[in-house]
């Protein structure tokens, strides 16, 4: 760690950190995720052959949403204008999984991680939604902050 929690304050209660002094700098986030099925279940999502639709349309959807709202479900987290949100797909038969990706971009003073991961989390639980009715088996894992650019720290990149 590099130094001590900054959404503490001395006395050790949570705070918002002061973000007014940074600089708007142009940052980014990547995060991936990966949800677990059923052979057959991966093959009905990739045919668009699902009871409830559009498997993979609906948990893009809810993703970039995600995205949008990470303010109001993480606390302290500066609420950001995106300037975009990007989720995808890529299926991995030999697994019978999805990885999932989210990207993320703005110009502000605080970065963009919590709202790539707050995507990829709810596009994989709207994956389950999607499909629990054929597959309650399914699973999470996987879920990280792959990159991110901008700001203060610079460059992060997952091993």
């Amino acid at each position: 760690m590099s130094g001590p929690l900054s959404h503490l304050n001395a006395r050790g209660e949570a705070n918002m950190v002061d973000v007014s002094e940074k600089a708007v700098t142009s940052r980014t986030a990547v995060a991936e995720g990966y949800v677990t099925m059923a052979p057959a279940t991966l093959d009905m999502i990739l045919d668009g052959t699902a009871p409830k639709g559009d498997v993979l349309a609906t948990a893009r959807i809810a993703g970039i949403m995600a995205a949008k709202k990470t303010a109001d479900l993480i606390p302290l987290c500066h609420p950001l204008a995106l300037s975009k949100v990007t989720v995808d797909f890529t299926p991995d038969r030999a697994g019978a999984r999805l990885r999932v990706e989210a990207a993320v971009k703005v110009d502000g003073k605080t970065g963009v991680e919590m709202e790539a991961l707050t995507a990829v989390t709810v596009a994989c639980l709207t994956l389950y939604d999607m499909c629990k009715a054929v597959d309650r088996a399914m699973s999470f894992s996987g879920i990280r902050l792959v990159e991110k650019s901008g700001g203060r720290s610079g460059t992060f990149r997952a091993p």
